[in-house]
């Protein structure tokens, strides 16, 4: 799999990574996340607590520092359809680096992600993000990340959607899948399926065991 530093080259790994990602309030779809590495460190943050963050159409990305990293901006009008990345804070005099579009409005559809920097290099954003279980492909249609629900190896119960996995398979940039994850929330929601844990086989392969 050919890969590299998209928006940072500190955050890719030689190795398949395994990510917590947890949404830090109940309240409204996209307010805040927090991420976590395999030993438990903090190395993602979203915060977007003001009132009017959802009226802005815009997210920040930022390190366990507080450093940001990447904002997304939804593309007006476009329905939350459509929205694009820019490095750092703010989107002032910058030109985005790459755009995220939802091929239809109605049901479950792909995500097409078009990088402007690499033409020929976009992805394709696969399965039901409201659901916690799709896959991130390159132009190779190989995977270079997918989001799981989690389980509770001791009670053998589904966590709820609020807690799920980012896989990032070695090389992908995982500040840039975070980017994504960002937008999937933004533009699909939670209006596939209701929050609340169910029991399930923790042998099924498209989950991921908490110990």
């Amino acid at each position: 799999m050919k890969a590299g530093a998209i928006v940072e080259e500190g955050f890719i790994y030689e190795e398949e990574t395994l990510l917590t990602v947890l949404k830090t309030s109940l309240f409204f779809t996209g307010d805040g996340f927090t991420v976590y590495n395999p030993n438990g460190t903090l190395i993602f943050r979203v915060d977007s607590y003001e009132p009017d963050a959802r009226d802005k159409g815009e997210l920040v990305l930022m390190d366990a520092a507080g450093r940001c990293l990447l904002t997304v901006r939804r593309k007006r009008p476009s329905l939350h359809q459509r929205w694009e990345g820019f490095l750092g804070e703010g989107i002032d005099g910058k030109k985005p680096i790459f755009g995220v579009k939802r091929s239809s409005i109605i049901g479950r559809s792909s995500v097409t992600v078009e990088m402007y920097s690499n033409p020929g290099e976009d992805y394709q954003i696969e399965g039901s993000f409201s659901l916690r279980c799709c896959t991130i492909f390159n132009a190779a249609k190989e995977s270079v990340a997918e989001i799981r629900r989690k389980v509770d190896a001791s009670t053998q119960v589904m966590l709820g959607k609020d807690v799920f996995t980012l896989c990032l398979k070695p090389g992908f940039d995982g500040a840039f899948a975070m980017g994504l994850v960002l937008v999937l929330d933004q533009i699909t929601g939670d209006d596939d399926s209701n929050d609340t844990g169910l029991p399930v086989d923790i042998a099924a392969d498209d989950l991921t065991t908490v110990t």
